[in-house]
């Protein structure tokens, strides 16, 4: 499993609950189509944060970087219902950053550890 961070700030006329309610709409249809695993919404309490970290923080869940890239072309694609739910998302956003974490040592890395 990866997770996807994102640390969203959201536009000054933005209001915080339109925008959770749209972004479940839009996690959900990226779940039904299997682009992700799941997903979770959090908010910044007693404004505690060090720079770089939003107001909401977006943990994304994915199996592998293949069903990540499944998400990506999900929300480039040329379909009226995926542009309505991603675009009401996206028109709130102000900024954002981006991180991708996966599990630390991974079966991989432990694996080759094993043979040494």
């Amino acid at each position: 499993m990866n997770l996807y961070h994102c640390f969203i700030e959201l536009k000054d006329d933005a209001k915080a609950l339109a925008f959770a309610q749209a972004l479940e709409r839009w996690m959900d249809r990226l779940k039904a189509e299997d682009a992700i695993r799941g997903w979770s919404l959090m908010r910044r309490k007693l404004n505690l944060a060090s720079d770089g970290h939003g107001d909401f923080m977006l943990e994304v869940e994915v199996d592998d970087l293949g069903q990540l890239d499944r998400a990506f072309r999900l929300a480039g694609r040329h379909d009226d219902e995926v542009e309505r739910l991603h675009g009401q998302v996206h028109a709130m956003i102000g900024s954002a950053r981006f991180a991708l974490y996966r599990p630390y040592p991974d079966d991989e890395r432990a694996e080759r550890m094993a043979l040494l």
